[in-house]
């Protein structure tokens, strides 16, 4: 474990080995400076260091893995071992299969009663469909947020998995982790955390259901400010077959947009539902006439809200991204850059390596 940097410096926390919200959360709380051990299946073969899931070079940065049979009395007690000289513990089974490993809440919080226990699912601990299997797309489909980001036309497209495993996910897996962490070093008493996608993503709709209680939003998909209704806040195609967004929701900022594209003159009334369709037609119109580019290069320097629909290829090389130093190239890998950014302890990007059980509770224990 490279990363010595960070405001989690002092935290210890076990990363049971999962797919999709977890290993995501775990390295943000690594390049903050949390000291995350991964514990993970022995590798296929006994080879040491081999994974087989294409987003470990990215996800699985900046912390150490123990490889551990949890299968295995001896190698269970390890982690229960681990367990006692942790912050916190993650894991992203199903519910009751730490437990019937021999290492769930229970067996956890009696070693250490400090222990904050992560569950992360995509329904919930408990709940009718709280042992079925499901991914992101069904998760915010029982939401409410797939139907709000669909058509009238056609089935909703289908999104990336951003809005349920991540945003309703890990940022609410981390949240409340570090929200019991707080009350365990102020208590001295551990809790489960069950961080639940289908809770998340509900309350990530906090702001559709508060507009809709005040008529401000149907419950209709493409019928609203942004769902892709309004003319001014949707994607257009340009001449060479690329896009840009439109974001000019604000009146001066509208004013600034409809300027630019020499549309001044048709004397617009912008939240007048009415017109819609005519402006959304004069807009497709003049956005056809230019590539993304020179769309890009036109509305530089003004706040019309209008920018370039990028590549992630693209994207890397944007001059603001650069600037930022959005990216960072280690070993020929792209990594996004750790965020939000510290000013008094900044995060880092650290490297991984495999270790001993022995050899990290040593580490923690400042041996």
């Amino acid at each position: 474990m490279t990363a010595c940097t960070g405001p989690l410096l002092s935290l210890k926390i076990v990363e049971i080995d999962a797919i999709g919200p977890v290993p995501l959360a775990a390295m943000l709380l690594a390049d903050m400076g949390a000291d995350v051990i991964r514990v993970a299946r022995p590798p296929a073969g006994g080879v040491a260091g081999a994974w087989d899931d294409v987003g470990g070079d990215v996800l699985h940065r900046s912390r150490d893995v123990a490889y551990l049979n949890l299968k295995d009395q001896g190698d269970r007690e390890s982690l229960l071992d681990l367990v006692e000289h942790a912050d916190a513990l993650i894991e992203g089974f199903r519910p009751g299969v730490m437990e019937r490993l021999g290492v769930g809440p229970e067996v956890c919080l009696s070693r250490n009663p400090r222990l904050v226990f992560g569950r992360m699912t995509g329904w919930g601990q408990t709940g009718p469909l709280s042992m079925r299997a499901g991914h992101d797309i069904n998760y915010i489909s029982l939401t409410g947020a797939l139907h709000a980001m669909g058509s009238p036309d056609s089935p909703p497209l289908v999104p990336l998995n951003l809005v349920g495993d991540y945003g309703g996910g890990t940022m609410f897996l981390i949240a409340g982790l570090l929200a019991a962490i707080l009350s365990a070093q102020r208590t001295g008493k551990g809790q489960v955390v069950d961080a639940c996608i289908t809770d998340g993503v509900t309350s990530l709709m906090s702001l559709f259901h508060a507009w809709t209680a005040k008529g401000l939003w149907q419950d209709a998909p493409a019928s609203n400010l942004l769902d892709g209704a309004a003319p001014f806040y949707r994607c257009y195609r340009c001449a060479d077959g690329r896009d840009v967004a439109v974001g000019c929701l604000e009146p001066q900022f509208f004013a600034q947009m409809i300027q630019g594209l020499g549309l001044e003159d048709r004397g617009y009334l912008q939240n007048d539902r009415d017109g819609w369709p005519a402006m959304e037609a004069d807009f497709k119109a003049a956005f056809a006439s230019r590539t993304r580019d020179e769309w890009a290069a036109h509305f530089a320097g003004t706040d019309a809200c209008v920018t370039p629909v990028l590549s992630m290829a693209e994207a890397s090389l944007h001059p603001h991204n650069t600037l930022r130093g959005a990216y960072i190239e280690r070993d020929g890998i792209l990594h996004p850059s750790p965020a939000p950014r510290m000013s008094l302890t900044p995060s880092a990007i650290g490297d991984w390596r495999e270790t001993s059980v022995a050899e990290a509770i040593a580490r923690w224990k400042g041996d």
